[in-house]
């Protein structure tokens, strides 16, 4: 499988990694399978491994997964979640995760520790001086580095705007967004991807799915539904028009789509199960996606350029709606 340079920590991963949040014993093959996948990935040539703390029980199924393993592979977790009630700005707390996560994943220091959604202030309030995004966890991950428990920090986050100020500190290597770069939502092109090349960040995708949306093909998109907008709609559905066109999957073009954008390090996929992981592993194999073919993708998701302000962030594909709301952000 081909590598790539994860920015200035010089780790050479694999442009497919593995994303640790579906691993878990609550997925919907159960633990066991899990584990099964994630050998499986490493097997085929996957070396960057992510997880964290909150979700569910994955580190601790990846420590199981992983131990004996004879295929090398670089490990990333987060710091955030735990324990409950989570208080950020305690140090010695912080220090009990990192401690934690150790133990579960069965390991004796962490390739690269991201600081879970720093961008966010209502999921965590990570900074005491927001001028200068600074708080207990800067001083947390300096010393954690020079104990050499933590070789490289990054920032994990899910907005495409509010992370770059704080990439721009110049203080991580690495930068994992989420939910912003895929087949039809491109912000992160706008903002994160020039601020992680000005700063030499390795840059990993995460959900280039959009955690389902993009996944399999959906009724609604035909039907309609109150929280799909016309644009989006119509956007849908000129994009499964042209998938049938060029006959190919949307998981395959939205992977091929990540392989042929040469900003990315490393792109996170699901590890539901055995299957899963080696029709991934086919489609990055199959290579990046024509120019012609990537041309007609922008062309689609410059119809929707920014997300609409009343779109819930995870479309409600087959699941009920409540409408507007924080909790449908």
């Amino acid at each position: 499988m081909e590598k790539r340079t994860l920015g200035r920590t010089g780790l050479e991963v694999s442009v497919l990694g593995m994303g640790g949040l579906y691993v878990s014993s609550a997925g919907d093959l159960g633990r066991d399978e899990g584990c099964r996948a994630a050998r499986r990935a490493l097997e085929l040539g996957v070396n960057y491994v992510d997880t964290a703390p909150s979700y569910r029980d994955s580190e601790e199924v990846l420590g199981i997964a992983l131990e004996g393993v004879t295929q090398p592979y670089f490990l990333a977790t987060k710091i955030g979640g735990r324990p409950q009630p989570f208080n950020p700005q305690d140090k010695d707390l912080l220090r009990r995760s990192v401690d934690e996560s150790l133990r579960l994943l069965k390991r004796d220091y962490i390739d690269v520790l991201l600081v879970h959604e720093p961008d966010r202030p209502g999921q965590y309030d990570w900074w005491s001086d927001y001028d200068n995004f600074h708080g207990p966890v800067c001083d947390l991950l300096e010393e954690l580095k020079a104990e050499k428990t933590v070789k490289f920090t990054g920032l994990g986050g899910t907005t495409a705007y509010q992370l770059p100020p704080i990439m721009a500190t110049g203080s991580y290597d690495v930068v994992l967004t989420a939910f912003n770069y895929s087949l039809l939502w491109r912000e992160a092109a706008i903002a994160i991807f020039p601020e992680a090349k000005r700063q030499n960040m390795g840059i990993v995708i995460g959900s280039p799915l959009q955690q389902g949306a993009l996944s399999r093909r959906y009724p609604e998109i035909d039907t309609g539904a109150r929280w799909l907008s016309p644009p989006r709609q119509k956007q849908f559905q000129r994009l499964y028009g042209f998938l049938d066109e060029i006959e190919m999957s949307l998981p395959e073009a939205a992977l091929r789509m990540m392989v042929a954008t040469p900003e990315i390090s490393t792109v996170l996929m699901g590890v539901r199960s055995v299957e899963e992981v080696e029709q991934n592993v086919r489609s990055v194999e199959a290579g990046p996606l024509p120019s012609d073919i990537l041309a007609e993708l922008q062309e689609i998701a410059d119809m929707v350029p920014f997300r609409p302000n009343e779109e819930p962030f995870g479309l409600p594909f087959g699941r009920p709606y409540k409408g507007p709301g924080p909790g449908n952000r």
